[in-house]
């Protein structure tokens, strides 16, 4: 067994985890035979995600499933797609798919809410942090948020390809504590086990090596996209964010709550929490676009836990956007905090030393109550 692996976890990450992003694959939504979706098992899963909710969970899906459920309805021929017989079939599918969890969710009074995404979204800074925001807003006011890739509009150059890095760049994006990625294969092996029965399972991945990398196969179905590799590829974009990623079957009813109970699954354990690697992220940028001087009450707050307000930044220099990371400077100059602005140096310069109810008029649109954020905020 490679050194990065272990016998098994010293606990269950997902017993602790209080945001969680699950991902379902094509495979396990639509049935190969018939192209029809798979609904009782949907339903087991929908029961799951009500679980986790009525424990003071935040449960965020990523499914795929739009393109298998659309290619039937459009009588397209089995086998590899054009880009855009894929995107027309997305088309037709997502909204199939789309009111199935519709349904489903608001049967339990639980609101669901559709959100597309494409590689840019999650690549460029204002885009990240618009989806960011929209995500952290439904969940904040309950909903289940519903993420696909935006096939229809994707070209090849921005497409993920796969569902598995875009569920790691959501988990990345909203702070998760767990992503599972709910597959046809019931985790991590040393080579495929449909090829070789010498394959050795493996439960834990401390450290995502070479070694591990090199695991990764094609994949298994004929109505998926995502292998091995992506779902590695897609854990080393979860664990450096501080995110524990799991690899389960998802064939089986209740595929949450079997993880829940320890059902044979391979994790990739985070090595800190999300809040630290955002945090050391923020600290470590080399050099900050711009800088914030503070007043002697704003930093008495920020070293009390708080948000920097425009109201006790006196000035500011640099050129940033809204997104750019920024230090945080006393009077004489002392670097004491770096920190994400909220807003842009040219707004920034319009509202700094305003309290926050003055933002809207003077702007002319409601933006952030805070020019950094206590969760985007790190002290020096």
């Amino acid at each position: 067994m490679p050194d990065s692996a272990a016998k098994s976890p010293a606990r269950n990450p997902l017993g602790s985890a209080r945001r969680v992003v699950v991902k379902v694959g094509s495979a396990l939504l639509v049935d190969a035979a018939t192209g029809r979706l798979n609904r009782s098992w949907l339903e087991t899963l929908v029961e799951d995600i009500v679980r986790l909710r009525r424990a003071g969970r935040e449960v965020l899906l990523v499914s795929s499933g739009a393109i298998a459920l659309g290619r039937r309805h459009l009588g397209l021929p089995k086998g590899p797609l054009r880009l855009e017989e894929s995107q027309a079939a997305a088309a037709v599918g997502q909204i199939r798919l789309a009111h199935a969890y519709k349904e489903l969710l608001e049967e339990r009074e639980i609101p669901v809410a559709q959100v597309l995404l494409t590689l840019e979204d999650t690549e460029q800074r204002r885009r990240y942090l618009n989806a960011r925001a929209t995500l952290a807003t439904l969940l904040a006011r309950g909903a289940v948020p519903v993420i696909n890739e935006n096939d229809t509009v994707a070209t090849a150059e921005i497409r993920y390809g796969d569902n598995d890095r875009l569920a790691a760049r959501v988990a990345q994006m909203v702070s998760a504590d767990c992503l599972l990625l709910l597959s046809d294969i019931d985790g991590l092996y040393t080579a495929d086990p449909n090829k070789d029965d010498a394959a050795q399972f493996i439960p834990v991945v401390q450290s995502i090596t070479p070694q591990i990398e090199a695991m990764g196969g094609g994949s298994a179905s004929d109505v998926g996209s995502g292998g091995m590799a992506t779902k590695i590829a897609a854990a080393k974009i979860a664990v450096a964010a501080g995110c524990h990623l799991c690899i389960a079957a998802g064939a089986h009813r209740h595929p949450v709550r079997r993880i829940e109970q320890g059902a044979r699954c391979t994790w990739f354990v985070r090595t800190e929490s999300p809040r630290a690697a955002r945090k050391q992220w923020i600290s470590g940028t080399l050099k900050p676009a711009g800088a914030l001087v503070i007043d002697d009450g704003a930093l008495r707050a920020l070293k009390s836990g708080k948000s920097l307000l425009p109201a006790g930044v006196t000035r500011l220099s640099g050129r940033f956007d809204r997104g750019d990371t920024v230090s945080v400077l006393t009077q004489s100059g002392r670097e004491v905090a770096r920190g994400i602005s909220a807003y842009s140096d040219t707004d920034a310069a319009r509202i700094i030393g305003r309290r926050t109810a003055e933002i809207e008029s003077v702007l002319g649109f409601r933006g952030r109550d805070e020019m950094i954020h206590r969760d985007d905020l790190v002290l020096q």
